[in-house]
């Protein structure tokens, strides 16, 4: 009798673990895989090559606001914002960048990619690791460093199929199509020695914004490649849509990894009007979009109030009101 007791004890503590294990997500192994993606045309589509539109938000940078990066707050995206992508923007030149840091930093920041990779896994997101150059402006600055991370990403994520490499933010200060097509053309042969499938995200001239200088010379010999556009609904409108009607009829393929309704420099006031213009032409073209930023920092890009203190579980009284906005 205690021989069956024993084995029936054993067998509804297995149980109870494996329910735990499902319910709190504590293992990976359970979770639901999710689905590859590829380019085809100007498009994102699924295996099936059913067109997908992935609509989420973007981190702050991570040396700065490294504690939204947790599996509450990307739960909370995915459940509670119906979002169902993640951007980790990684600073290459500004304080404590990637580039201008120690090895201990960098160290650091890469963990921080790690965790977020794992977190958006376990919440079933696609996640983009972004080299978020800004105020180097010109990507061959850090070439060399680019070329080394993203190998090593690519080697380490290979088999993740939620992963997305964005190789480039926001080239400015003049730094032309040539340039950044030069840099896009050895970061993508790194990325590729490693990654043979993965969607890459290259940058477009003057902030992502010139995709049409981008259209008329892509880079050629590999799938999978998109190109960003940007844009900020106060200051940008009607004649950067057309830019972008321009690059599409060309057969470019856009993302939009970064975009607010604030004007051009995160702050300011919301344009809600040009928003809701924007957000039909992204709609009607089947353009996948990224909000920035996830933080509670006092401007009007940032998605939470500065007075919230959650880093994750937000309800909607902690959300400003350009959060309050893209959640709807």
């Amino acid at each position: 009798m205690r021989k069956y007791c024993g084995k029936y004890l054993y067998l509804s503590c297995l149980l109870f673990l494996t329910a735990g294990a499902l319910f709190w997500g504590s293992t990976p192994v359970h979770a639901a895989k999710i689905p590859a993606l590829k380019v085809k045309g100007t498009q994102l589509v699924n295996g099936k090559g059913t067109k997908v539109q992935l609509k989420g938000v973007s981190t702050h940078g991570l040396s700065w606001f490294p504690e939204y990066v947790n599996q509450k707050a990307f739960h909370s995206i995915k459940k509670d914002w119906n979002a169902n992508v993640v951007r980790l923007a990684l600073y290459t030149s500004e304080y404590n960048g990637y580039c201008t840091g120690d090895a201990k930093n960098r160290k650091v920041l890469e963990r921080r990619i790690d965790q977020g990779v794992q977190y958006a896994k376990k919440a079933g997101l696609y996640v983009i690791i972004d080299w978020h150059i800004l105020s180097d402006g010109n990507p061959r600055t850090y070439e060399k460093q680019a070329v080394r991370f993203f190998k090593k990403m690519a080697s380490r994520y290979q088999n993740h199929t939620n992963v997305i490499y964005e190789i480039c933010n926001e080239p400015n200060g003049g730094t032309s199509w040539s340039i950044i097509k030069t840099y896009a053309k050895k970061v993508v042969k790194a990325i590729r020695s490693r990654d043979k499938n993965g969607v890459i995200l290259i940058g477009t001239p003057n902030w992502s914004q010139d995709v049409d200088a981008a259209a008329a010379s892509p880079l050629k010999g590999y799938k999978n490649v998109m190109y960003t556009l940007h844009f900020y609904a106060g200051t940008h409108g009607a004649d950067l849509r057309k830019k972008a009607e321009s690059a599409l009829a060309q057969g470019l393929p856009l993302f939009v990894s970064e975009f607010g309704i604030s004007d051009a420099s995160g702050n300011g006031a919301l344009n809600k009007k040009e928003g809701n213009q924007w957000l039909k032409f992204l709609k009607r073209h089947k353009i996948s979009y990224v909000g920035w930023n996830l933080s509670n920092k006092n401007e009007s890009s940032a998605l939470l109030k500065p007075s919230c203190k959650r880093t994750g579980g937000w309800k909607r009284s902690d959300l400003s009101p350009w959060g309050k906005w893209l959640v709807k």
